[in-house]
């Protein structure tokens, strides 16, 4: 399941990720965000991923191919986990966000104020 947290506003938004991700959760989430992008010329993303959190594979694909296409219109991630994992591969991924001039940073859930803060700057 995911849900749209209340602070989103404009064009910063925040998800919280509870489960695997159907390919109809992950296509509302599309909508929503191209929602915002329709209104904003670039958005920056706050995700809070718990232990459930993931991708079926169809979600995951699709996942894949709109950031893919998107990419420019997205300036900041964060990513916010207690998952070691994460903070390993996002520490690998934000190297090649970075070229694309993405920021993306990963955040432990006690430090939730401080991703907020980020990605709001």
């Amino acid at each position: 399941m995911i849900n749209e947290l209340p602070e989103s506003e404009g064009a910063v938004l925040g998800f919280e990720v509870t489960s695997k991700l159907s390919l109809a959760e992950e296509k509302a989430w599309i909508a929503r965000i191209e929602k915002a992008l329709s209104e904003h010329e670039k958005i920056s993303v706050l995700v809070i991923l718990d232990e459930r959190a993931g991708w079926g594979s169809d979600a995951g694909i699709a996942d894949l191919k709109w950031i893919m296409t998107h990419m420019k219109q997205i300036q900041k991630i964060a990513i916010v986990s207690e998952r070691p994992i994460l903070k390993w591969l996002i520490a690998v991924d934000s190297q090649f966000a970075k070229l694309v001039g993405i920021g993306e940073k990963y955040f432990e859930l006690s430090q939730l104020a401080d991703a907020w803060s980020w990605i709001k700057k």
